[in-house]
């Protein structure tokens, strides 16, 4: 099983009172929660595609949470990661791959790679036979922040967007699958395509559902 997360800052205290606010007691504690988070779902045998900013501690602390963590690790670089990955004492054969960027196939789909949201992103277009995306676009970096409500902004309006499609008698919208695999959406759960898809859904699912009752009392 493949499974994906971003943004879990290993070892970021200061996240439990500002920004996230997670709420943890102290850093010992947050650690320890996602790394029993991480280990209910992960196998050894299972793959974790981490997009980004998985540690804000240095190399040996970085070290001391990755061997506790179970399945084959592979990290898209994030900005925060060079914290880690420049200290000599970090083990950097824990990852099987680190890059920038990268795009592979889950089941029949395509999936884009990054630490940072890409608005047109390869595939963007795609429909398979059924109508349904053929590729997605998985990210992190922006947290639950305002900068992930202006990248919900653009996906609504992607999606409403309609336009002529090779093969196609009618114009058709634009699917623009963005899924932001931020670890507190998942409680700090690493999750597979498919199960992101589904948070994905029921996420954009309670923001409609909050809009429309914001509009209604206005």
């Amino acid at each position: 099983m493949r499974y994906y997360i971003a943004d879990c800052h290993f070892w970021h205290g200061n996240l439990n009172q500002r920004m996230d606010m997670r709420g943890f007691a102290d850093v010992e504690q947050m650690n320890a929660h996602m790394i029993e988070q991480w280990n209910k779902k992960v196998r050894k045998n299972d793959e974790v595609v981490i997009l980004g900013d998985f540690s804000f501690g240095k190399g040996e602390e970085t070290n001391r949470i990755l061997e506790q963590l179970n399945g084959q690790l592979y990290l898209i670089r994030g900005n925060h990661d060079d914290r880690y990955l420049t200290d000599r004492a970090f083990h950097k054969d824990r990852f099987g791959w680190i890059k920038d960027y990268d795009k592979m196939r889950d089941n029949n789909r395509g999936v884009v790679l990054s630490h940072y949201p890409i608005i047109c992103y390869d595939g963007q277009y795609r429909r398979d036979a059924k109508g349904d995306p053929k590729c997605y676009m998985l990210y992190g970096h922006v947290h639950n922040t305002y900068d992930e409500v202006l990248v919900n902004r653009f996906v609504n309006e992607t999606r409403d967007a309609k336009r002529m499609a090779f093969g196609y008698v009618e114009e058709k919208s634009i699917p623009c699958q963005m899924i932001n695999c931020f670890c507190m959406f998942s409680d700090y759960m690493p999750l597979s395509l498919d199960e992101w898809i589904e948070v994905d859904n029921a996420r954009r699912e309670r923001m409609n559902r909050s809009a429309e009752g914001a509009s209604q009392n206005s």
